[in-house]
């Protein structure tokens, strides 16, 4: 497949938004929980104005890859059998409830609604129980759109999901334990462990997945691409006389030299060096942090560019050489 660079930056950008979040809130009821100690100050005001602030980025991203974007709002209109159009509808949902909680939390207008045994629970509490349900739908739905294409084989399987919900939750965990750096706040110990883990999960994944898509076979052949089972069939033309929509949407020119160091270069960046960098940092180590997320980042940009790359259409079995 053709890399969408458009579709590239909109799961990472809101992949990153969607673990930072998940981070700072799981990080606040494990202090009510009296499983971590109370943070010294209280930056959940700017951890959900960053991760509206990446979703966006990457909500405008994605605008670039419409022929039509002022026609966008009509994606919503299937929502009953399209995973794209529950993603359009789950990213404001996430967008939304995340800001409310910020505004919430910034003009100090909360309120105690609730009591659990005997944990008090406020209105913003409530409103981040949304947004994190928004958030785990969010990614169900990005990941499904991919993973429900049952003729893109590499794409079709649960790592898919797996993996784009480990890979978000990771650079999340990962910007607020260099948030954590920066403020000298606290819970760097547990965004930094938590990072660790799930970017060690997300490479066990990532593996998986390479794995599973090397041992593949096509099921389609020449023959059954053009309907003739003759058993020597050479093909010496495309069919047309140039390029076409199906060879610019579904085919790249990339050679085999720049898919194999894409594939080394993000299990590196995006995997190997931010566990190293992660397992040797502190409380105090702003430039390990910020290199972490940095190649972070940049490893799973080329990951979602590979992951297009990765997957084999059908139809590019006809379209093979060019007359």
């Amino acid at each position: 497949m053709k890399p969408a660079f458009s579709v590239i930056f909109l799961t990472t950008l809101i992949g990153a938004g969607q673990g930072l979040f998940l981070a700072f809130y799981s990080a606040e009821w494990l202090v009510t929980l009296n499983m971590l100690p109370a943070a010294s100050s209280d930056h959940s005001i700017e951890a959900a104005l960053l991760t509206f602030a990446l979703m966006t980025a990457g909500l405008v991203a994605s605008f670039f890859h419409l022929g039509h974007p002022e026609r966008a709002w009509r994606a919503a209109a299937m929502w009953r059998t399209s995973w794209l159009s529950r993603e359009v509808i789950a990213l404001p949902l996430a967008m939304g409830t995340v800001f409310v909680f910020a505004l919430l939390r910034l003009f100090d207008i909360d309120l105690h609604v609730a009591m659990l045994g005997k944990v008090a629970l406020s209105l913003s509490t409530l409103v981040g129980f949304v947004a994190v349900l928004a958030i785990i739908a969010l990614f169900a739905c990005t990941a499904m759109i991919y993973a429900s294409l049952k003729f893109l084989r590499q794409w079709h399987s649960p790592l898919t999901v797996l993996n784009f919900f480990l890979m978000g939750s990771a650079s999340g965990f990962t910007l607020a334990a260099l948030l954590a750096v920066v403020h000298q706040a606290g819970h760097f110990g547990y965004f930094s462990g938590m990072a660790i883990f799930l970017t060690l999960s997300a490479l066990i994944s990532r593996l998986a997945s390479l794995s599973r898509n090397r041992r593949l076979r096509s099921p389609t052949t020449l023959q059954s691409a053009i309907g003739v089972h003759h058993p020597h069939i050479r093909q010496i033309a495309q069919g047309a006389m140039g390029g076409s929509f199906n060879t610019r949407a579904f085919m790249h020119t990339y050679g085999p030299a720049v898919v194999l160091f894409a594939r080394r270069f993000f299990l590196l960046a995006g995997f190997a060096v931010p566990l190293l960098l992660l397992f040797i940092s502190n409380a105090d180590s702003l430039l390990l942090c910020s290199l972490a997320l940095l190649l972070q980042f940049l490893g799973l940009l080329t990951e979602r560019w590979y992951f297009f790359i990765e997957a084999e259409h059908p139809q590019n079995v006809y379209y093979q050489m060019i007359s």
